[in-house]
């Protein structure tokens, strides 16, 4: 019997729940928790299947899931995952820059890829060695919830503190940092008036060439904090992990 528990019931539970609906992904059971009871009850009456709402973290431990997705929050990710990797379930961490702060053991906690792609290549490169990386994120000022006119560079430094800086938007600089470790990325955030898609441009030097990798994602209708290709990377992710259980 395969289960998915999902902690999280916004803008990516409820794509993810709407793709178990759709057999995208196929399981047996849904168990979703949301500090909030009424986002989760807005989950359940989206889709046309049973969920079970548990209405403790406790209580979706106790349901065992055979995969869990956190989808919820940096803060609810460094609570509840060190939790999580003492069972025996698989863990799929949507706030990845939990992460970068967290001495867990990783063994079983998988990063999508969210709203950048090319970590194959990124993560091969870095085995050989990484001299330089930097990301450049540009997005609406709503999607950072700013009102400037101009392009405006919010942010210049490390991945690492754009991730803390950040916590909604940004995750996709902790999941870069997590790939070319120990390498260090360099990162600026934009706000930009003019754009209208969440975009994002890679740049890496290695030892053996040059990388330049480009992303322009549409946010997410209900959440522009984040890229709609944010929770597909995550079915994507939970259809593997499903298929090899």
């Amino acid at each position: 019997m395969k289960t998915v528990g999902l902690i999280g019931c916004g803008a990516i539970g409820t794509v993810l729940a709407e793709a178990i609906e759709r057999g995208l992904v196929v399981c047996d059971e849904l168990f979703v928790f949301d500090v909030d009871p009424a986002k989760a009850e807005k989950l359940k009456k989206a889709v046309n299947f049973e969920v079970t709402i548990v209405p403790s973290f406790e209580d979706l431990l106790k349901s065992k899931p055979t995969v869990i997705v956190e989808a919820a929050s940096q803060q609810a990710a460094k609570e509840y995952v060190p939790r999580i990797v003492k069972t025996k379930a698989e863990l799929i961490v949507m706030s990845t820059g939990a992460l970068l702060d967290l001495a867990v053991d990783l063994r079983r906690v998988h990063v999508p890829s969210g709203a950048i792609g090319g970590l194959d290549a990124i993560a091969s490169a870095a085995l050989a060695g990484i001299n330089e990386v930097t990301l450049t994120s540009r997005k609406n000022p709503h999607a950072l919830g700013k009102n400037n006119t101009k392009a405006e560079v919010l942010y210049e430094g490390t991945a690492e503190e754009a991730a803390h800086k950040f916590p909604r938007e940004m995750n996709v600089a902790a999941t870069l940092a997590l790939t070319v470790k120990p390498a260090k990325v360099k990162v600026q955030v934009i706000s930009d008036p003019a754009v209208k898609r969440n975009t994002h441009e890679i740049q890496i030097k290695w030892q053996f060439g040059d990388m330049f990798l480009r992303f322009s994602n549409e946010p997410h209708p209900e959440n522009p904090h984040t890229s709609a290709l944010a929770a597909w990377s995550a079915i994507r992710l939970l259809q593997t992990l499903l298929e090899k259980t």
